[in-house]
């Protein structure tokens, strides 16, 4: 079993190319990846961003679209999978144990098969561009691919907190424990399948902490230099042909 994590991290970080490879990665973006602490205001902002860069660019025919929550049933359809595996497809909020037990008793495949469909489905849609990609270790993915643009949104703790109790109508005690499991599963998932540690600065493009930078203004922040990096990327791109 732990033969076949192995095998399937390896998949993520590198068989497809894009990591091992960037420069010989055809086509990717305009794109933007956003790793977030849980609570910091990801959805909120990425769906601002989306909205900024159609305003900017009112005559591109192409929207952009954030994959947040909807990740998971993208990735379920585009590999003809049932929609009932997305409750076994979280950033890694299941025990390899459960995994193993599953697999043993055939109730569904395990983490290990899912993740690089999930990821897989992933680079499609940075591929074909004008998206924003909100966790699910898409930064990781493509740490080092052209024509993506890596965001990470941070916040105190009790700051967070108090977003989770306010959205889902949690009291503090289960708002905090909501907070800790899903930062937890997010850097195990990054750490099991990318062997990659989301709280590394250097990944990103720019940080932005959310408690001292109101939604609209990190998301004008992010439109602007996500738009400053792609125009100087086709330029680059431009000028290798």
């Amino acid at each position: 079993m732990n033969t076949a994590i192995d095998r399937s991290g390896v998949f993520v970080a590198s068989q497809l190319g894009y990591v091992k490879n960037p420069e010989s990665s055809p086509g990717f973006g305009p794109a933007i990846t956003v790793s977030r602490q849980t609570g910091s205001g990801a959805h909120e902002i990425a769906e601002r961003v989306a909205n900024l860069l159609h305003e900017i660019d009112p005559g591109d025919p192409r929207e952009w679209n954030v994959f947040d929550r909807q990740l998971v049933e993208k990735a379920l359809e585009e590999h003809k999978l049932p929609t009932r595996l997305a409750k076994y497809m979280p950033e890694d909020r299941r025990t390899y144990v459960d995994d193993v037990m599953d697999e043993l008793f055939g109730l569904h495949p395990p983490s290990w098969v899912l993740v690089p469909q999930m990821v897989e489905t992933v680079m499609h849609l940075l591929k074909n561009g004008h998206v924003i990609i909100v966790g699910r270790g898409a930064v990781a993915a493509a740490a080092r691919m052209p024509g993506i643009f890596h965001v990470r949104l941070v916040a105190s703790l009790p700051k967070r907190i108090g977003r989770i109790q306010a959205r889902l109508g949690l009291n503090a005690e289960q708002a905090g424990k909501y907070v800790r499991r899903s930062d937890r599963g997010a850097h195990r998932f990054a750490h099991v399948y990318f062997h990659a540690s989301i709280e590394d600065d250097l990944l990103y493009h720019l940080v932005i902490n959310t408690d001292r930078i109101p939604y609209d203004n990190a998301a004008g922040l992010i439109a602007r230099e996500a738009r400053e990096y792609f125009k100087r990327e086709a330029i680059l791109s431009g000028a290798s042909r």
